[in-house]
């Protein structure tokens, strides 16, 4: 089973840095962005006592996490479910899989994730659709969102059709594209069979863009292929969506966004919504935003849907975390 510990996933990389001793991490710090040790190192900074218990339950699942990786790559997803199965039996065997399952799926470009997405759009703005396509693939949601928002309109459509139709891409493939990229990037990547694009990630993408992309795409999608456009949207969350989370969910997203932001967002939100966010806080918060909303004037429409946006994305780092749960259009089934 996956670790029952409530913390976030950067607390538990923290406390498998204060597990592994000052040396050990000073020695993991060499291989972490700078971004990442400075949030790693803040988190570290923060937690103050842990009871040893809890302390062994994270390190003991970072191991099998990590043994499940090693297993992988060594032998493949057969060879290691026979082996992790043995080891952790088969229940905690197919947890494990699952969760590193997704890093497995992002082996190749990974200069791709880590480039500054001017650049990737310049290099692929003039590539076939396809190419572009694979490459965004591989992007981070972000960059690819970016990318695609700049791209000309009607070359947009193609690549997200293109995009959510990826399955599964052969080696072969990723490295006539990666030979073509190197000149540019000067990077050679190692590849495996993987499983990239699809619908799911199109979602993320989507979850993205800016407004005005995201009504451009979905209308055009509505009429060219409107079962591909119900699909993506079947997957995605939009600031509206806050009227289908439970009570809990909006209360604790409520205590991570800005109030400003708040303010700013509920100034142009429809009544439901309003009426669901104010009835999830306390009395006197209402009181402080309703007059924070009463005096903001000449509030444009791009600042209302970008302070909307920061707060969707307060909320899907929640979901990712898995302090809520967002449900997918009524579909999934919760149990308490």
């Amino acid at each position: 089973m996956a670790s029952k510990t409530k913390m976030s996933a950067t607390s538990k990389a923290a406390a498998v840095m204060i597990a592994l001793g000052s040396e050990e991490a000073a020695e993991v710090y060499k291989y972490l962005r700078e971004d990442e040790v400075e949030k790693l190192s803040l988190e570290i900074a923060k937690l103050d006592r842990m009871a040893p218990d809890t302390m062994q339950e994270i390190v003991d699942d970072f191991y099998g996490l990590c043994v499940t990786q090693k297993v992988i790559n060594e032998g493949g997803v057969a060879y290691a479910k026979d082996i992790l199965e043995k080891a952790f039996g088969a229940q905690m065997a197919t947890n494990y899989m699952e969760r590193v399952s997704k890093s497995l799926k992002t082996k190749a470009f990974d200069f791709i994730r880590k480039a500054d997405y001017k650049n990737l759009l310049m290099m692929v703005q003039n590539e076939h659709p396809q190419t572009i396509a694979l490459v965004l693939s591989y992007a981070r949601a972000d960059q690819a969102s970016m990318i695609i928002g700049e791209l000309p309109k009607n070359l947009q459509i193609d690549v997200i059709e293109r995009i959510a139709s990826l399955e599964s891409v052969s080696p072969d493939i990723i490295s006539t594209v990666e030979k073509v990229l190197e000149k540019r990037f000067s990077t050679i990547i190692s590849v495996d069979m993987t499983e990239v694009g699809g619908i799911p990630y199109i979602a993320d993408i989507m979850n993205h863009v800016d407004r005005n992309t995201e009504k451009y795409i979905f209308d055009e999608l509505g009429n060219s292929n409107p079962q591909l456009s119900e699909e993506i949207r079947k997957l995605m969350f939009v600031f509206e969506d806050i009227v289908n989370l439970d009570n809990l969910a909006i209360q604790r997203f409520i205590r991570e966004v800005d109030t400003k932001d708040l303010a700013v967002a509920l100034k142009a939100a429809n009544e439901d919504v309003k009426a669901t966010i104010f009835r999830n806080m306390s009395k006197r918060m209402q009181e402080t935003i309703q007059g924070d909303i009463q005096y903001l004037h000449n509030v444009r429409m791009k600042d209302v849907e970008e302070a909307q946006q920061r707060i969707v994305g307060v909320i899907r780092q929640l979901e990712e975390m898995g302090e809520i749960v967002i449900s997918k259009g009524g579909e999934d089934e919760i149990i308490a």
